[in-house]
């Protein structure tokens, strides 16, 4: 019966990760920005769709983070290269590229 009990136990804090997890929320320590908001990550088939999409717009890189509900678009994938130069992929709801933009949270100014 304890067995039983701690099986039924786990499922449940299981379930309730799994339920957590789908709606992750990202806050962004030492952000400027004026609102205070958390960025809601993208999961599941989104996300895999949006960085599909963002990582054939860059031709390179790798996903470092997402966000649904930006404020320049429905989207935005933020894509890392190898020399550590980002660039953030903005996507409409149809996963339709509208714009990128390089991030210049840098202190390189040898453009």
């Amino acid at each position: 019966m304890i067995r039983r009990s701690t099986t039924i136990a786990v499922a449940a804090v299981a379930g309730i990760a799994v339920l957590a997890g789908g709606g992750a929320v990202i806050a962004t320590a030492g952000d400027d920005d004026e609102d205070s908001t958390p960025d809601v990550a993208l999961t599941g088939d989104d996300l895999a769709r949006a960085s599909a999409v963002a990582l054939d717009h860059t031709g390179e890189g790798r996903v470092t983070d997402s966000e649904v509900g930006d404020e320049e678009s429905y989207y935005e994938i933020e894509v890392t290269f190898d020399n550590g130069r980002q660039v953030d992929v903005q996507l409409d709801r149809d996963f339709a590229v509208v714009s990128s933009s390089t991030d210049d949270e840098t202190d390189e100014s040898d453009d």
